[in-house]
């Protein structure tokens, strides 16, 4: 009898705000929800059939993690994009992740190192995009790039850091989609995971930090010259403020 009522349970409040959490986030992050969108509660609730409880708690989430801006009285906005947090956002990232690169090698093993060569093995037969031709994205791409990156910082020691660095690549992933066709033909970010890769199986730190870091700053550079045709000239500073 308990086993026949609990397969007629309905998701709980808590389940559905974490996944209507997770759909809106990766809406913003691929820019199908637009930077500066009004995200009006009517379509929201229709669009991703939850309702008002469970969306306003995942906005609320949203909001802290910098992704949605709450406005009193007009309700909320994807956060809008600007050079000002692009700069600041890449910057925080080469010092949070040079200091966990630099962990992550005092404390190698054998092991990070084996896995470090399996996940760039992946990454680098994996396509960039889909269309040779042209740019058309490549979800296995990103998620071989995220496990790359991930696993050359995992061995920091510490998970508060860690967090901190996803959270990072997160807010800067909506940029990167913004340009990303752009910077697909110009980047040669394999040749530049190689460099990084390579410097760290020869344990040569000082050199591995900086291409790591110099690899974030090429991105940021395609990216910040782009934004140039996608916000408002008067917006392109002060969008995000």
């Amino acid at each position: 009898m308990s086993s026949h009522l609990s397969s007629l349970k309905t998701d709980t409040p808590a389940t559905l705000a974490t996944s209507i959490y997770a759909r809106l986030k990766a809406d913003i992050l691929t820019t199908r929800l637009a930077p500066g969108r009004k995200l009006q509660s009517r379509f929201l609730m229709e669009h991703y059939n939850v309702g008002q409880t469970p969306l306003r708690e995942a906005l609320n989430r949203l909001t802290t993690e910098e992704f949605v801006v709450g406005m009193e009285q007009r309700g909320f906005y994807v956060k809008p994009v600007s050079k000002d947090e692009l700069r600041e956002l890449t910057k925080t990232r080469c010092w949070v992740e040079g200091l966990a690169l630099r962990e992550s090698m005092q404390n190698a093993t054998q092991g990070w190192e084996e896995a470090l060569l399996v996940t760039h093995h992946r990454l680098d037969r994996t396509p960039r995009s889909l269309d040779p031709a042209k740019f058309e994205d490549n979800p296995d791409w990103e998620k071989a790039h995220r496990a790359f990156h991930a696993t050359l910082i995992g061995l920091c020691g510490s998970r508060p850091l860690l967090a901190f660095c996803e959270q990072l690549a997160d807010r800067l992933y909506r940029y990167r989609m913004m340009s990303i066709a752009k910077a697909y033909p110009i980047r040669k970010v394999g040749s530049e995971h190689a460099q990084i890769l390579k410097a760290v199986l020869d344990r040569k730190t000082d050199e591995a930090v900086a291409l790591l870091q110099q690899h974030y700053q090429r991105t940021a550079d395609v990216i910040d010259s782009d934004l140039e045709s996608v916000l408002p000239k008067s917006d392109s500073s002060h969008a995000a403020r």
